[in-house]
């Protein structure tokens, strides 16, 4: 009986876990197949310059129709354990309505059991410079989260790319900050040279 009691208690929370948009990862299973560039893994590129060429598919090691509810895939950029070190803004939490891994759209595109859903991605000038993976969510019609794969093992500690965040200044900026500091030179000696003259013509 307390078992039988438990058990309802048990698919009553997952009715509310459900009802409330709260979808855990743990629970979804990784039945997408997730490949990117660049490869080999380890590579670094450079943010607004280099591009992640992504392909995923259905793992058809899982059963004939259980993505009959898949209407999307979305692809994310998310970042390695290592670069989620003391950054509480980047943390992984099981419940995916508050965890922090995947930031970076990568894309949305409708479901599709072929194996030929590429998208080549440029990446933008304001990713930050971290080690990072490929995540896609399989989405119902209401945008839940169903299903999962990714380019890493379950550790995310394989086939992981870092990216360099735009540094420096740029070339323009450069020349024209030398602009406006020659100019600013150049109005200091005028204005010295306009004091003096209106000195001299006022010792006259």
């Amino acid at each position: 009986m307390a078992n039988h009691g438990s058990l309802i208690a048990l698919i009553l929370l997952c009715i509310v876990v459900t009802c409330n948009g709260n979808v855990l990862f743990s629970s979804l299973n990784r039945t997408l197949v997730v490949t990117a560039s660049p490869s080999p893994p380890g590579q670094v590129l450079k943010a607004g310059e280099d591009t992640i060429t992504v392909t995923w598919s259905y793992n058809s090691t899982f059963p004939s129709g259980s993505d009959s509810n898949y209407r999307t895939v979305k692809i994310m950029l998310c970042y390695a354990p290592e670069s989620q070190q003391d950054r509480a803004w980047r943390k992984t939490v099981d419940n995916l309505k508050k965890d922090k891994t995947c930031q970076h759209k990568i894309v949305s595109r409708p479901y599709s059991r072929s194996g030929n859903n590429t998208f080549t991605y440029t990446v933008l000038k304001d990713i930050p410079t971290a080690s990072y993976f490929v995540r896609a969510y399989a989405l119902d019609a209401h945008d839940t989260q169903l299903a999962y794969g990714q380019t890493t093992n379950a550790e995310k500690k394989t086939n992981l790319f870092g990216i360099q965040a735009i540094t420096g200044r740029h070339v323009s900026l450069d020349i024209a900050s030398i602009c406006f500091s020659g100019f600013s030179i150049l109005s200091l000696f005028g204005f010295f040279f306009v004091e003096k003259r209106k000195a001299k013509a006022l010792s006259k």
